[in-house]
């Protein structure tokens, strides 16, 4: 079994899927079913990957043992997680709305439109509300964390694309620094540990794109940027038991 047919060469969403989930349970606490959630989580990341390449080329065949793999690996972990916290259903909807863009997307091979980046960054940071419910904490605890981790992913979707898709763009790289500008400015409702980490990505918006970094070296930034969120996130928002 070749690993490279089974892992999707798509490094930045590791981040989008870790992030939310460990920012969500390290808030609202741990409890045993974040385990199979996180299972469920990855499984039906990597089944939608291939679920997507099938509905682009128009070839389920080619992704078939993957579909078949992940598939029953995300329903049955999920299902353990569901009969523990069967409230989680509500978030449905949600998911599968968000989902259907990607679906759209996919159809248009156009996956990389900047609406599909989007419904797909929401579908991660919802990760953050899924894990207050199975704790059993009050949403309106995770919503600083939410608020956070969306504004981040969203940042960095504009800022990646000014230094690699849309490098040169004046337009891509205008909406970058005003987002990151306006994400510093609302980052003071989180606390200041946050407000400094925001000041350094809207600095990272605004200079980076002049120089010539290759893609790996964009992801290590990206990683360090991920880590430094996730620290401060814990040291501004008390950890519950």
């Amino acid at each position: 079994m070749s690993r490279n047919r089974f892992v999707p060469p798509q490094h930045g969403a590791w981040a989008m899927l870790l992030l939310p989930w460990l920012a969500g349970v390290l808030t609202a606490g741990f409890r045993w079913p974040h385990l199979p959630l996180l299972v469920a989580w990855l499984a039906a990341y990597l089944f939608s990957y291939y679920f997507l390449q099938a509905v682009k080329t128009r070839r389920l065949a080619r992704v078939r043992a993957q579909l078949l793999l992940y598939g029953p690996a995300a329903a049955v972990s999920g299902a353990l997680v569901l009969l523990v916290r069967p409230q989680l259903l509500w978030y449905g909807p949600a998911f599968a709305a968000l989902f259907a863009v990607n679906v759209a997307y996919a159809r248009r091979r156009d996956e990389r439109a900047l609406v599909n980046d989007l419904a797909s960054v929401v579908q991660s940071c919802l990760m953050v509300f899924v894990c207050a419910t199975v704790a059993g904490r009050p949403l309106a605890e995770a919503v600083p964390v939410f608020a956070a981790v969306t504004a981040y992913f969203t940042g960095t979707v504009l800022y990646v694309k000014t230094m690699i898709r849309e490098r040169g763009s004046a337009g891509y790289y205008r909406a970058s620094v005003l987002f990151h500008l306006a994400a510093l400015g609302a980052a003071w409702w989180v606390g200041v540990p946050v407000l400094v980490v925001f000041a350094l990505l809207l600095a990272r918006a605004a200079l980076l794109p002049r120089r010539r970094l290759t893609p790996k070296q964009v992801g290590l930034i990206e990683i360090a940027a991920t880590v430094l969120l996730l620290v401060l996130l814990l040291v501004m928002v008390p950890v519950a038991g």
